[in-house]
Protein backbone atom coordinates (compact mmCIF):
# COMPACT_ATOMS: atom_id res chain seq x y z
CA UNK A 1 0.00 0.00 0.00
CA UNK A 2 1.73 3.36 -1.31
CA UNK A 3 0.86 6.76 0.44
CA UNK A 4 0.88 10.10 -0.81
CA UNK A 5 2.68 12.54 0.80
CA UNK A 6 0.99 16.07 2.07
CA UNK A 7 2.34 18.27 -0.35
CA UNK A 8 1.46 21.61 2.09
CA UNK A 9 3.82 19.57 5.07
CA UNK A 10 7.28 21.86 4.87
CA UNK A 11 9.92 18.65 4.31
CA UNK A 12 12.77 20.58 6.60
CA UNK A 13 15.39 18.82 3.96
CA UNK A 14 13.81 20.38 1.04
CA UNK A 15 13.66 24.17 2.36
CA UNK A 16 17.33 23.81 3.11
CA UNK A 17 18.27 22.43 -0.75
CA UNK A 18 15.50 24.81 -2.05
CA UNK A 19 12.03 23.53 -2.77
CA UNK A 20 10.87 25.32 -6.29
CA UNK A 21 7.54 25.98 -4.61
CA UNK A 22 8.43 27.31 -1.70
CA UNK A 23 10.99 29.72 -4.21
CA UNK A 24 10.16 33.97 -3.90
CA UNK A 25 8.48 35.29 -7.22
CA UNK A 26 6.92 38.46 -7.35
CA UNK A 27 4.37 37.03 -9.46
CA UNK A 28 2.77 36.11 -6.72
CA UNK A 29 0.13 38.87 -5.51
CA UNK A 30 0.65 38.62 -1.25
CA UNK A 31 4.40 38.34 -2.02
CA UNK A 32 3.87 41.82 -4.38
CA UNK A 33 2.20 43.30 -1.71
CA UNK A 34 3.87 42.15 0.90
CA UNK A 35 7.42 43.94 -0.35
CA UNK A 36 5.63 46.62 -1.10
CA UNK A 37 4.45 47.80 2.50
CA UNK A 38 7.91 46.76 3.78
CA UNK A 39 9.28 48.93 1.40
CA UNK A 40 6.74 51.54 2.35
CA UNK A 41 7.28 51.06 6.15
CA UNK A 42 11.35 51.36 5.95
CA UNK A 43 10.52 55.01 3.66
CA UNK A 44 8.29 55.70 6.31
CA UNK A 45 10.94 54.86 9.19
CA UNK A 46 13.36 56.96 7.44
CA UNK A 47 11.23 60.06 7.29
CA UNK A 48 10.53 59.83 10.95
CA UNK A 49 14.19 59.90 11.80
CA UNK A 50 15.44 62.71 10.01
CA UNK A 51 14.60 65.16 12.80
CA UNK A 52 16.25 62.95 15.31
CA UNK A 53 19.17 62.36 13.37
CA UNK A 54 19.45 65.97 12.36
CA UNK A 55 19.59 67.05 15.72
CA UNK A 56 22.00 64.36 16.95
CA UNK A 57 23.83 65.90 14.12
CA UNK A 58 23.81 69.09 14.90
CA UNK A 59 24.95 68.47 18.58
CA UNK A 60 27.74 66.50 17.90
CA UNK A 61 28.90 68.37 15.47
CA UNK A 62 28.84 72.26 17.33
CA UNK A 63 28.13 71.07 20.76
CA UNK A 64 31.47 68.14 20.00
CA UNK A 65 33.47 70.51 18.89
CA UNK A 66 34.10 72.43 22.52
CA UNK A 67 33.92 69.77 24.52
CA UNK A 68 37.19 68.92 26.82
CA UNK A 69 37.40 68.53 30.28
CA UNK A 70 38.15 72.28 30.97
CA UNK A 71 34.47 73.16 29.77
CA UNK A 72 33.06 70.07 31.90
CA UNK A 73 35.09 71.75 34.94
CA UNK A 74 34.99 75.58 34.96
CA UNK A 75 32.60 78.15 36.01
CA UNK A 76 29.98 79.94 33.25
CA UNK A 77 32.24 83.22 31.75
CA UNK A 78 31.07 86.80 32.31
CA UNK A 79 29.78 88.65 28.97
CA UNK A 80 32.45 89.40 26.70
CA UNK A 81 34.81 86.87 28.34
CA UNK A 82 36.00 84.09 26.32
CA UNK A 83 36.53 80.23 27.69
CA UNK A 84 34.49 79.62 30.57
CA UNK A 85 32.62 76.01 31.14
CA UNK A 86 29.38 74.25 32.45
CA UNK A 87 30.72 72.29 35.53
CA UNK A 88 29.00 74.12 38.39
CA UNK A 89 25.48 73.59 36.16
CA UNK A 90 26.82 69.26 35.71
CA UNK A 91 26.92 69.34 39.34
CA UNK A 92 23.58 71.57 40.12
CA UNK A 93 21.95 69.03 37.90
CA UNK A 94 23.34 66.15 39.20
CA UNK A 95 22.61 67.10 43.07
CA UNK A 96 18.83 68.13 42.69
CA UNK A 97 18.39 64.53 40.60
CA UNK A 98 19.82 63.16 43.90
CA UNK A 99 17.29 65.23 46.20
CA UNK A 100 14.49 64.57 44.09
CA UNK A 101 15.58 61.07 44.22
CA UNK A 102 15.94 60.76 47.64
CA UNK A 103 12.48 62.03 48.21
CA UNK A 104 10.68 60.24 45.86
CA UNK A 105 12.14 56.27 45.04
CA UNK A 106 11.02 55.31 48.33
CA UNK A 107 7.87 56.81 48.65
CA UNK A 108 7.29 55.62 44.94
CA UNK A 109 8.53 52.37 45.68
CA UNK A 110 6.72 51.80 49.30
CA UNK A 111 3.45 52.86 47.87
CA UNK A 112 3.67 50.57 44.96
CA UNK A 113 4.15 47.66 47.22
CA UNK A 114 1.11 48.67 48.78
CA UNK A 115 -1.46 49.09 45.76
CA UNK A 116 0.07 46.60 44.32
CA UNK A 117 0.78 44.22 47.02
CA UNK A 118 -0.92 44.93 50.25
CA UNK A 119 -3.74 46.23 49.58
CA UNK A 120 -4.47 46.18 45.49
CA UNK A 121 -8.49 46.35 45.22
CA UNK A 122 -9.09 48.87 48.18
CA UNK A 123 -10.65 52.02 47.28
CA UNK A 124 -7.48 54.04 48.55
CA UNK A 125 -5.55 51.87 46.43
CA UNK A 126 -7.92 52.78 43.60
CA UNK A 127 -7.20 56.48 44.40
CA UNK A 128 -3.96 56.36 44.19
CA UNK A 129 -3.63 54.97 41.15
CA UNK A 130 -6.06 57.56 39.61
CA UNK A 131 -3.99 60.28 41.25
CA UNK A 132 -0.67 58.99 39.76
CA UNK A 133 -1.95 58.33 36.55
CA UNK A 134 -3.52 61.94 36.29
CA UNK A 135 0.55 63.44 37.56
CA UNK A 136 1.72 60.94 35.03
CA UNK A 137 0.60 64.26 32.63
CA UNK A 138 0.93 66.54 34.56
CA UNK A 139 2.97 70.07 32.97
CA UNK A 140 5.91 70.05 34.60
CA UNK A 141 5.98 74.23 35.27
CA UNK A 142 3.10 73.53 37.52
CA UNK A 143 5.13 71.52 40.19
CA UNK A 144 7.84 74.43 39.84
CA UNK A 145 4.85 76.88 40.74
CA UNK A 146 3.38 74.96 43.64
CA UNK A 147 6.71 74.29 45.17
CA UNK A 148 7.50 78.53 44.64
CA UNK A 149 4.80 79.49 46.69
CA UNK A 150 4.65 76.56 49.63
CA UNK A 151 8.76 76.54 49.93
CA UNK A 152 10.37 79.57 48.05
CA UNK A 153 8.55 81.96 49.39
CA UNK A 154 8.62 80.56 52.81
CA UNK A 155 12.38 80.13 52.33
CA UNK A 156 12.51 83.45 51.38
CA UNK A 157 15.16 81.87 48.61
CA UNK A 158 15.35 80.01 45.71
CA UNK A 159 17.37 76.51 45.91
CA UNK A 160 18.54 73.35 45.64
CA UNK A 161 15.92 71.67 47.80
CA UNK A 162 13.58 73.78 46.16
CA UNK A 163 14.31 72.61 42.68
CA UNK A 164 14.93 69.10 43.93
CA UNK A 165 11.62 68.86 45.48
CA UNK A 166 9.86 70.08 42.46
CA UNK A 167 11.57 67.48 40.21
CA UNK A 168 10.54 64.70 42.91
CA UNK A 169 7.09 65.74 42.37
CA UNK A 170 7.34 64.63 38.43
CA UNK A 171 9.43 61.55 39.15
CA UNK A 172 7.12 60.17 42.43
CA UNK A 173 4.10 58.93 39.71
CA UNK A 174 6.54 57.05 37.23
CA UNK A 175 8.56 55.50 40.11
CA UNK A 176 4.90 54.53 41.88
CA UNK A 177 2.60 52.80 38.72
CA UNK A 178 6.12 51.09 37.10
CA UNK A 179 6.65 49.84 40.68
CA UNK A 180 3.22 48.47 41.19
CA UNK A 181 3.44 46.69 37.75
CA UNK A 182 6.48 45.23 38.89
CA UNK A 183 4.85 43.74 41.77
CA UNK A 184 1.87 42.76 40.18
CA UNK A 185 4.05 40.39 37.66
CA UNK A 186 5.20 38.44 40.37
CA UNK A 187 3.64 34.82 39.38
CA UNK A 188 1.54 34.15 42.53
CA UNK A 189 2.57 30.32 42.35
CA UNK A 190 6.05 31.91 43.62
CA UNK A 191 4.18 33.61 46.57
CA UNK A 192 2.04 30.23 46.88
CA UNK A 193 5.20 28.03 47.20
CA UNK A 194 7.07 30.18 49.70
CA UNK A 195 4.18 29.62 52.22
CA UNK A 196 3.69 26.68 51.45
CA UNK A 197 7.71 26.65 53.04
CA UNK A 198 6.59 28.28 55.98
CA UNK A 199 7.45 31.77 54.94
CA UNK A 200 5.18 34.23 56.66
CA UNK A 201 4.28 38.03 54.49
CA UNK A 202 7.65 39.34 55.55
CA UNK A 203 9.83 37.04 54.45
CA UNK A 204 7.55 36.43 51.11
CA UNK A 205 7.51 40.30 50.89
CA UNK A 206 11.25 40.90 51.13
CA UNK A 207 12.73 37.28 49.75
CA UNK A 208 10.41 36.50 46.84
CA UNK A 209 8.56 39.41 45.59
CA UNK A 210 11.38 42.55 46.08
CA UNK A 211 13.89 40.45 44.52
CA UNK A 212 11.41 39.36 41.39
CA UNK A 213 9.80 42.84 41.01
CA UNK A 214 13.31 44.89 41.37
CA UNK A 215 14.42 44.94 37.98
CA UNK A 216 11.41 46.39 36.37
CA UNK A 217 11.16 48.83 39.66
CA UNK A 218 15.08 50.01 38.96
CA UNK A 219 13.69 50.62 35.09
CA UNK A 220 11.12 52.84 36.59
CA UNK A 221 13.65 54.97 38.71
CA UNK A 222 15.80 55.57 35.76
CA UNK A 223 13.16 56.05 33.37
CA UNK A 224 12.58 58.96 36.62
CA UNK A 225 15.75 59.80 36.44
CA UNK A 226 16.01 60.49 32.91
CA UNK A 227 12.91 62.94 32.24
CA UNK A 228 14.25 64.87 35.36
CA UNK A 229 17.71 65.22 34.16
CA UNK A 230 16.02 67.45 31.44
CA UNK A 231 13.39 69.35 33.11
CA UNK A 232 13.81 73.24 33.14
CA UNK A 233 10.81 74.62 33.69
CA UNK A 234 10.08 73.75 36.91
CA UNK A 235 13.88 75.12 37.97
CA UNK A 236 12.70 78.34 36.56
CA UNK A 237 10.63 78.76 39.51
CA UNK A 238 12.33 76.96 42.17
CA UNK A 239 16.36 76.70 41.82
CA UNK A 240 16.85 79.81 39.57
CA UNK A 241 20.50 79.61 38.86
CA UNK A 242 23.68 80.59 39.78
CA UNK A 243 27.14 81.51 38.21
CA UNK A 244 29.19 79.59 41.62
CA UNK A 245 29.90 76.41 42.49
CA UNK A 246 26.99 74.86 45.08
CA UNK A 247 27.87 75.47 48.48
CA UNK A 248 24.59 75.01 50.01
CA UNK A 249 21.56 73.48 49.38
CA UNK A 250 19.76 76.67 50.31
CA UNK A 251 20.97 78.94 47.94
CA UNK A 252 20.22 79.01 43.94
CA UNK A 253 21.57 76.51 41.80
CA UNK A 254 22.82 75.96 38.69
CA UNK A 255 21.65 73.58 36.15
CA UNK A 256 22.05 72.21 32.32
CA UNK A 257 18.39 73.24 31.23
CA UNK A 258 18.76 76.88 32.64
CA UNK A 259 22.17 77.11 31.44
CA UNK A 260 20.80 76.16 27.73
CA UNK A 261 17.84 78.24 28.32
CA UNK A 262 20.09 81.56 29.56
CA UNK A 263 22.54 81.27 27.18
CA UNK A 264 20.76 80.07 23.85
CA UNK A 265 19.18 83.96 23.97
CA UNK A 266 22.66 85.45 24.56
CA UNK A 267 24.45 87.69 21.85
CA UNK A 268 27.78 86.19 22.57
CA UNK A 269 28.82 83.33 20.60
CA UNK A 270 31.30 82.30 23.16
CA UNK A 271 27.91 81.54 25.48
CA UNK A 272 26.01 80.04 22.28
CA UNK A 273 28.89 77.30 21.40
CA UNK A 274 28.61 76.46 25.51
CA UNK A 275 24.69 76.25 25.12
CA UNK A 276 25.30 74.03 22.37
CA UNK A 277 28.05 71.84 24.75
CA UNK A 278 25.91 72.04 27.36
CA UNK A 279 23.11 70.29 25.38
CA UNK A 280 25.26 67.41 24.08
CA UNK A 281 26.14 66.42 27.69
CA UNK A 282 22.42 67.10 28.61
CA UNK A 283 21.71 64.28 26.06
CA UNK A 284 24.34 62.57 27.15
CA UNK A 285 23.54 62.10 30.56
CA UNK A 286 20.00 60.98 29.78
CA UNK A 287 21.01 58.92 27.50
CA UNK A 288 23.20 57.01 30.11
CA UNK A 289 20.01 57.08 32.27
CA UNK A 290 17.90 54.84 29.30
CA UNK A 291 20.30 52.92 28.59
CA UNK A 292 20.86 51.58 32.56
CA UNK A 293 16.59 51.27 32.45
CA UNK A 294 16.78 49.16 29.45
CA UNK A 295 19.84 47.17 31.10
CA UNK A 296 17.39 46.71 33.83
CA UNK A 297 14.22 45.84 32.40
CA UNK A 298 16.20 42.85 30.36
CA UNK A 299 17.77 41.55 33.37
CA UNK A 300 15.93 38.50 34.69
CA UNK A 301 15.92 36.74 38.72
Amino acid sequence: MTTTTDQTTMNPEMIALGDPNLSFSFAERRTMMNFIQTVILWILAGIAAVPLISVLYMLISRGGARISMSILTELPPAPFEQGGGIGNAIVGTLVMVAIASVISIPIGVLGGIYIGLINPNSRFSAAVRFVGKVLTGFPSILSGVFVYAWLVIVMKTYSAIAGGLSLSILMLPTILLTAEQAFRMVPQRMKDAAYGMGCNATQVATRIVLPTALPGVMTGVMLAVAGASGESAPLLFTALFSNYWIGSFTEPTASLSILIYNFSAMPYENQIELAWTASLVLVLIVLVFNILSRSFGTRRV
